[in-house]
């Protein structure tokens, strides 16, 4: 088949996508730790490489207890990579170049010293509280149900303050929003808006299929087929946990908020059985 000179693919559907982490990729100043003006002093490579597109894993504010998925500001950038006016440059270049950029987006859960659950975590009262899931412990006092962490142990963390659990599918230094709020989506919206209005070409939307949990929070079914040299997460089916219905009305007014821009593009993170992964297109 010859090259496709008239090929009228959109560029994310004939695109080569080039993965960077930030702390890992390129030292612009010797401090031995990758930053924004590092992506940018390599963009002429990369585009020598073949690349289309780049996707930024996240530079965000954070405690960096999960390599910067456990974000403490959705619209900032970690003084460890450099500042905003060091995006905007990036941006700028990558666009010079013909080349297109999207970021990493975290919306499942945040890090526990994002002011949304300092606030949260404060008090019952708080009117942040029903931004995460906090639930009363078992009749025994242990957690809420059965439910792990995808990095292991059970998935509820105590909070001695206030005399309830919360919920947190990857470390307990990562609670998950509660994306049945409308407060919750309203606010990540707006934050996705933020990069939008700045001119990225789009999302990898890290977890999609997480964002949701079972609104009557039911204990999973164990697996029979579990083997000891498996993660431990893996003794239960995550049937209610994870993938809810309601994930695609989310889904949906997300891609609503790209097609309000021109031509963005979003791609999920999402680690299900075929017959299930198609629903989410």
């Amino acid at each position: 088949m010859n090259s496709t000179d008239n090929d009228d693919r959109l560029w994310w559907q004939s695109g080569v996508f080039y993965q960077i982490y930030p702390r890992s990729f390129h030292d612009s100043n010797g401090d031995g730790i990758g930053d924004l003006k590092g992506i940018c002093s390599r963009l002429d490579y990369l585009r020598w490489l073949g690349v289309t597109a780049i996707w930024v894993s996240p530079f965000y504010p954070s405690p960096m207890k999960d390599f910067g998925y456990d974000v403490a500001d959705y619209t900032g950038i970690d003084p460890l990579f450099g500042t905003m006016d060091d995006f905007d440059a990036l941006l700028a270049a990558v666009h010079e170049r013909g080349l297109k950029l999207i970021l990493d987006f975290v919306p499942n859960h945040t890090s526990d010293q994002h002011p949304w659950f300092l606030e949260s975590r404060s008090s019952r009262d708080n009117p942040k509280r029903d931004w995460y899931i906090w639930k009363d412990p078992a009749e025994d006092g242990g957690p809420p149900n059965n439910w792990l962490a995808m990095f292991g142990g059970t998935a509820w963390e105590w909070d001695e303050a206030t005399g309830q659990y919360y919920y947190h599918a990857f470390l307990k230094e990562q609670p998950d929003l509660n994306w049945r709020n409308p407060q919750v989506i309203q606010a990540m919206l707006e934050a996705m808006d933020f990069w939008l209005r700045k001119g990225v070409d789009g999302f990898r939307v890290d977890v999609m299929w997480h964002m949701i949990k079972d609104a009557a929070f039911r204990d999973n079914p164990a697996n029979p087929d579990y083997q000891p040299w498996q993660a431990t997460y893996e003794q239960l089916f995550p049937v209610y946990s994870t993938d809810q219905p309601e994930v695609h009305e989310v889904v949906r007014a997300m891609r609503a908020l790209l097609d309000s821009h021109q031509d963005r593009m979003m791609i999920g993170e999402i680690y299900l059985p075929v017959h299930k992964l198609v629903t989410y297109y």
